[in-house]
C-alpha cells in the first residue's frame, strides 16, 4: 500500500478554488476506513480523525472522549495511520483533530507523525476545552490543571509553522474571537453544538434558525479579525443535508463539517432498517 501525498500548498490551492466557484466547501469526520473511503467517494473534500469519530462507530456518542477512557492522541494516530489513510486515494485531504493539553506527548512530535503517515491538516477538536462551560465547576478545575486554550492556539501556531493546514474550532463566541485572533487558522469552525438526533444525539431544543444565527453572529465578528479565514458550519440542528442547505442559504460560511451526519445517523438508520428486515424472514409454511 504507498498512502497518497499531498501538501499545505495543493490543499489551500484546491479550497480557494471551490470558494471561487461558489461550491461549498465539504469537510466530514469518520471513524473507520470504509465511512473514509466512502466519503471521499462522494465528494468530501476533507476527511477528519479524531478519539470522538473513533468512538461513535463503536456505537458510543462523540463526548465520551470527555471521560479518561483512551489516550486520545495516539487513538487518532493510530487508526488514522492503520484505518483511514489506507483506504483513501488521495483526492481528499485528511485532518486529524489533536488534543493539544496532552501532557505527555510534545505536540511538535505528534504534528510530525502526522506529516510522516500524509496527513498535512490539523484541528484543536481532540477534544478541546471549549466543550466545557465556562461557569461550570469542572471548567474552572481542568483550568487550574494546566488544561487550556491556550495550548490549543500554540498548537495551531505550530501547525501553521510547520507547514501543515490548520483548522481552528471553538463552541462560543469569546473562544472563536480569541482563536481567529491569536491562532490565524487558515480555516475556522463555529461549533454549534452536538448534532441532535438517532440514538446518542443531544437535542438541546434549538431550531436551524437558532443554529444559523448564533453561527452567522459569530462568522461577522470572525470576518473582520481575518477577512480571508475559511469558514465552516458545524453542528446542534444541522442535522441533515435540508438543514445543511439552509445553513449555506442563512449564512456565509464557505462550507460545512459534519460528524454524526454523514457517519452515526446513517449506519444507524441503514443497519436497523436492513436488520429489521432480515430478522422478520419465516421459513415457509411457518
Amino acid at each position: 500500500m504507498i498512502v497518497p501525498r499531498t501538501s499545505r500548498a495543493e490543499i489551500m490551492s484546491k479550497l480557494r478554488k471551490k470558494i471561487e466557484r461558489r461550491i461549498p466547501i465539504f469537510i466530514a469526520s469518520a471513524g473507520s476506513g470504509l465511512v473514509a473511503q466512502l466519503l471521499e467517494k462522494e465528494g468530501a473534500d476533507c476527511i477528519n480523525t479524531f478519539s470522538g469519530a473513533r468512538l461513535r462507530a463503536n456505537g458510543m456518542g462523540t463526548m465520551s472522549m470527555l471521560w479518561p477512557i483512551l489516550d486520545s492522541n495516539k487513538q487518532t494516530l493510530d487508526y488514522t495511520r492503520e484505518d483511514i489513510m489506507p483506504a483513501i486515494k488521495g483526492d481528499a485531504f485528511i485532518c486529524a483533530c489533536l488534543n493539544a493539553n496532552d501532557p505527555l506527548k510534545d505536540m511538535r512530535m505528534v504534528l510530525q507523525q502526522c506529516k510522516d503517515m500524509g496527513v498535512f491538516s490539523a484541528s484543536n477538536i481532540g477534544p478541546s476545552i471549549s466543550y466545557v462551560d465556562k461557569d461550570s465547576e469542572i471548567f474552572r478545575v481542568l483550568m487550574k490543571s494546566g488544561i487550556t486554550l491556550q495550548h490549543e492556539i500554540e498548537m495551531l501556531k505550530l501547525t501553521r509553522e510547520m507547514d501543515m493546514v490548520s483548522v481552528g474550532l471553538a463552541f462560543n463566541m469569546e473562544d472563536s474571537i480569541r482563536m481567529v485572533e491569536e491562532a490565524q487558522p487558515d480555516m475556522f469552525c463555529f461549533h454549534a453544538g452536538t448534532t441532535k438526533g438517532g440514538l446518542k444525539g443531544y437535542d438541546s431544543g434549538e431550531t436551524i434558525e437558532e443554529t444559523a444565527a448564533r453561527t452567522e453572529e459569530a462568522n461577522k465578528e470572525l470576518r473582520k479579525i481575518k477577512p480571508d479565514v475559511i469558514l465552516i458550519a458545524h453542528g446542534a440542528a444541522m442535522e441533515n443535508p435540508v438543514d445543511a442547505q439552509f445553513m449555506l442559504n442563512k449564512t456565509s460560511v464557505d462550507g460545512i463539517w459534519t460528524g454524526s451526519s454523514t457517519e452515526r445517523l446513517p449506519i444507524e438508520r441503514a443497519v436497523s432498517e436492513t436488520a429489521r428486515e432480515f430478522a422478520s424472514l419465516r421459513f415457509p409454511n411457518s
